[in-house]
């Protein structure tokens, strides 16, 4: 186990990241097919398809998900991501035509200093492209890559992060999500995480809660734009209406994690994915399945904090702070 996403069997994650352009995007690749639906809290989301995950809607399954930056332009990340799965034959096929079905969203990253003057066409198809390209099975990296390369929180740097765990009932559940909030992810001015009493081991730092945790909010200031967007996913096999309910459940861990969340100026997005590859003998009735959505809340609780706690300055004059360089190495002891 790699407290990763791909923790679960079937599941590759790819980053492509630009430290001059300040942006980036992540592609989460399914091996076949998965059960996906999403929920969306924000007041001022993006997304690509996110129409057809409500569960009334005709298709059940989808090949992929892509989280990017870029704002609205970050939209073309995910026709990238579709062009590379459709040269690997991989896609909804009906008689001669063969359409990848790839839902997207994205984070509002285009005033942290990077060299946004692309031209008459940003890079987002391209960057999609080598992101599926690069996709892998087993460990990737965190913090300041992939979609969460320009990401910021109102007192901290953000990030790209995840993190993975196995239920009482045996099934596995993980998250990777771009962190790039309104609000705070750490307590105050302080080095505390909000998702401190959720984590395992020392994953962000071990520091606990603090004695008296100042409640105040911190955001970012006007005119703010963020958004953190993320996808759970389980090896359970799911009905849409069942992964519907995850979502809605697992988007109570960003809740945890940051504060405030699901602002008027942010754009969050919760997407979650049921593989199956836990077979059909494993049944998920509605006890397992809201033990499966707390155990979806607290490890995207958790992927929200170690994006930030892993998260680097961006190259750029005048970048926020990441968290290391805020409380140095004293912090962690």
């Amino acid at each position: 186990m790699h407290n990763l996403i791909t923790d679960l069997p079937g599941i590759a994650v790819g980053h492509a990241t630009d430290l001059v352009l300040g942006s980036g995007c992540t592609a989460v690749l399914f091996d076949a097919p998965a059960t996906v639906a999403a929920s969306i809290r924000g007041g001022a989301p993006g997304g690509r398809d996110t129409a057809m995950l409500e569960p009334e809607m005709t298709r059940q399954e989808i090949d992929a998900v892509v989280l990017s930056g870029g704002s609205a332009y970050g939209l073309d990340a995910a026709g990238g991501a579709q062009a590379w799965l459709r040269e690997q034959g991989r896609g909804f096929r009906l008689r001669e035509a063969l359409v990848p079905l790839v839902p997207a969203a994205i984070v509002f990253d285009l005033l942290n200093g990077g060299d946004k003057g692309w031209g008459r066409f940003a890079p987002y198809r391209e960057l999609g492209y080598a992101a599926a390209q690069g996709a892998v099975h087993g460990g990737f990296p965190l913090g300041s890559v992939g979609a969460g390369t320009g990401a910021t929180t109102a007192t901290l740097k953000g990030g790209l992060g995840s993190a993975s765990a196995r239920t009482q009932g045996g099934l596995l559940v993980g998250a990777i999500v771009a962190v790039n909030a309104v609000g705070s992810a750490t307590i105050g001015n302080g080095r505390h995480f909000w998702a401190s009493p959720w984590e395992v081991g020392r994953e962000f730092a071990g520091l606990g809660m603090p004695a008296h945790p100042d409640t105040r909010p911190f955001m970012k200031g006007a005119p703010a734009r963020a958004t953190t967007v993320a996808l759970v996913a389980t090896n359970a096999r799911l009905t849409k209406a069942q992964a519907k309910r995850l979502a809605i459940m697992a988007d109570d861990g960003l809740a945890r994690a940051i504060q405030p969340a699901h602002a008027p100026m942010d754009g969050d997005t919760v997407f979650a994915a049921a593989t199956g590859t836990a077979g059909a003998g494993v049944a998920v009735d509605d006890r397992a399945l809201a033990l499966l959505g707390h155990a979806a809340a607290c490890v995207l609780a958790r992927a929200i904090a170690r994006g930030v706690f892993h998260a680097t300055a961006l190259p750029h004059p005048g970048a926020l702070a990441d968290w290391h360089q805020r409380f140095g190495q004293a912090a962690t002891r």
